[in-house]
């Protein structure tokens, strides 16, 4: 599966950046490439809009909620194994053990994460990825970079996608029929859980979606501190 993935994230990467390097369209150091990332982020919101969106919407209808809970339990309990492998990259000695006792936890008290029994014993979720682990080290953000099928990122971001993908416990699955029902699974869960907080863009949508992903990605990067210049979106 490697030898799969990690080439058609490049294929990717090296369209997006062949296309937009000469596209410098906006002043704003934060998203010189707009006009680029304007029509990425169009043909994303169409694919949104008219086969990712009615599939979320349809789960969201026909699940029971303690079906859909229990879904989403489990690919987070997936999610703390790449939160364990980037908090010890940054030397986060307490979150890793509580990573490591939330995945022990989980996976067999829970049901293979199906239940999540470690955050009411007081082990909290982290979520951390490689684009935060860059960033605990200093490296920096770069421009704002929509990605075709991935969405919102940067520079820093979309190269952590790299990484991120090889520590996902999805991607270990031998049986590529069961591999790709996990991918689209956990794509369509993720967009259902969104589907309540869709209300809060408003205006642009492309703007407003910009500056609450680079927002959020500096608050995680600096654990909940984030600084901005008044000037800075």
């Amino acid at each position: 599966m490697r030898l799969i993935k990690i080439p058609f994230i490049a294929v990717i990467y090296f369209l997006v950046f062949s296309l937009a390097s000469p596209l410098v369209l906006a002043e704003s150091e934060t998203d010189p490439w707009e006009g680029f990332n304007r029509t990425v982020f169009s043909f994303n919101d169409g694919l949104d809009r008219y086969a990712l969106k009615p599939l979320a919407q349809g789960y969201q209808r026909v699940t029971p909620d303690i079906v859909e809970a229990g879904v989403g339990n489990f690919f987070g309990n997936l999610a703390d194994v790449g939160s364990l492998f980037n908090n010890v990259l940054q030397l986060k000695g307490e979150a890793a053990a509580q990573d490591f006792a939330r995945v022990v936890f989980n996976s067999t008290f829970g049901l293979a994460g199906l239940i999540d029994v470690a955050t009411p014993v007081g082990l909290p979720e982290h979520k951390e990825d490689f684009g935060q682990t860059l960033g605990y080290w200093g490296v920096e953000t770069g421009p704002y970079l929509v990605l075709p099928f991935f969405g919102p990122s940067n520079i820093r971001d979309g190269i952590a996608i790299i990484p991120d993908s090889m520590v996902d416990p999805v991607g270990e699955v031998e049986s590529i029929p069961t591999r790709n029902q996990l991918y689209a699974l956990r794509i369509v869960d993720t967009r259902a859980e969104l589907l309540a907080a869709e209300g809060l863009l408003t205006g642009d949508r492309y703007t407003a979606m910009r500056d609450a992903y680079m927002q959020r990605r500096e608050f995680l990067v600096n654990d909940g501190e984030a600084e901005f210049d008044d000037d800075q979106f």
